[in-house]
């Protein structure tokens, strides 16, 4: 068997816990820093947009680190920061607390998560990137399926100083071994490009791709960023609030149950998306899926019943899968490998703008509102714009030519 379907599995695994304990989780993070703590809605909101902000620009320095260093050191680091930080958060007492241990929790989650992974993927896969991407990110739902309902329930029944350093033990342990034991930054012994290989990467593969100080100046690279700005925003936003949104609408058993639709449609979603993304455009396929989103959003801004709120979260968990899978994918395949994770980097900070801004505007127009209704339509009208800025200004190649000639 290719080696390459071990690191698939290895970052399933990886992701799976870096989801659980450091994506999903904010939304039951928020809920017991409101009703432990009592910090107001809005101040919480702020502290998730700071963990993804931080993220965000850390990402830059991360970049070049993956490019220089063996990336398993980065990762092992990342997941030690984390793990620190957010053992930590249950025994705040100042808001101050709060954001700096969400802006370190945000650099450590970076470092261990989807950008050194994606940059895996795309090293290890050329003709079934897709699907081995497809297949390692559904770690990031299947965290949100198992882990964090798990988090919920240990900070109901045990408090969050109780629950928090469990949650951080388990942070390091689910990455750690793993990276050291099953990871290799290249498809090659001696860690370094091979020749060729059963997933047709070769040396190559490596140095093709557009240069990155010619990739952002791109009209095509600012019409993905932005559209993907508004995407997250959204996306982001839903998930930040997804609780929230329950618990206003179900009894504490229901809501139990509920709470595991979106990422379990995730998964499923996020399956059939890399299946069918090898056989269509990117450009359409992602249309398709932002479409999709602004219907999920639009069906929780007027849902009050278990129905309602089981089908939103069921769409939206759909696109979830797919629009954290296409945003790498497209750069994978339309500029190369060359500078790939610096690429990725920079319009992952950029959609951060989108991710920081999310839970805190959904947070405020709930406090001016007193109900989600308004906070959820303004996420569907996101998306509504992101599909306008995508549709006349991202990338509608899979490949650029000099990238497939190269390769």
């Amino acid at each position: 068997m290719y080696y390459g379907w071990k690191i698939v599995a290895a970052l399933f695994v990886v992701m799976c816990f870096t989801s659980g304990l450091g994506f999903y989780i904010h939304s039951v993070l928020l809920q017991a820093l409101v009703s432990e703590k009592g910090f107001a809605i809005t101040d919480i909101s702020g502290a998730v947009s700071i963990f993804f902000s931080s993220g965000g620009v850390a990402g830059l320095g991360i970049s070049i680190l993956i490019d220089r260093y063996d990336v398993r050191y980065v990762m092992v680091g990342g997941a030690l920061l984390a793990s620190v930080t957010l053992s930590a958060i249950g025994f705040v007492s100042e808001i101050w607390q709060v954001y700096a241990l969400y802006l370190f929790f945000g650099i450590g989650f970076s470092a261990s998560g989807l950008l050194p992974a994606t940059t895996l993927i795309a090293r290890w896969f050329i003709d079934k990137r897709a699907l081995a991407m497809s297949v390692s990110t559904t770690g990031l739902s299947v965290g949100g399926i198992l882990v964090t309902p798990i988090t919920a329930m240990l900070i109901e029944q045990s408090g969050l100083a109780s629950a928090t350093p469990l949650f951080g033990l388990v942070y390091f342990i689910g990455v750690v071994p793993l990276v050291l034991l099953v990871i290799r930054p290249f498809p090659s012994v001696n860690a370094v490009p091979m020749t060729a290989n059963a997933s047709g990467v070769s040396e190559a593969s490596f140095m093709s791709g557009a240069e990155f100080s010619m990739t952002i100046r791109e009209a095509t690279f600012w019409g993905l960023s932005v559209a993907w700005i508004f995407v997250m925003l959204a996306q982001v936003g839903g998930i930040a609030h997804q609780y929230g949104l329950v618990m206003e609408n179900l009894t504490m058993a229901e809501a139990a149950v509920v709470l595991g639709v979106l990422p379990l449609f995730s998964v499923i979603g996020r399956l059939i998306g890399g299946l069918i993304v090898d056989r269509m455009s990117g450009h359409t396929f992602s249309l398709i899926v932002m479409l999709l989103q602004a219907v999920s959003l639009f069906v929780l801004a007027f849902s009050n019943g278990a129905f309602g709120l089981i089908l939103g979260l069921a769409l939206l968990g759909i696109t979830v899968g797919n629009l954290l899978m296409l945003q790498p994918l497209l750069i994978a395949e339309v500029w190369g490998l060359r500078h790939y994770s610096r690429i990725y980097a920079t319009s992952n900070l950029l959609t951060m703008l989108g991710i920081a801004a999310g839970p805190v505007l959904m947070g405020y127009l709930l406090s001016e509102t007193g109900n989600y209704t308004a906070s959820f339509v303004v996420a569907g009208i996101s998306s509504l714009i992101a599909i306008a800025v995508f549709f006349f200004w991202g990338p509608r190649t899979e490949r650029n030519p000099s990238v497939v000639a190269a390769q």
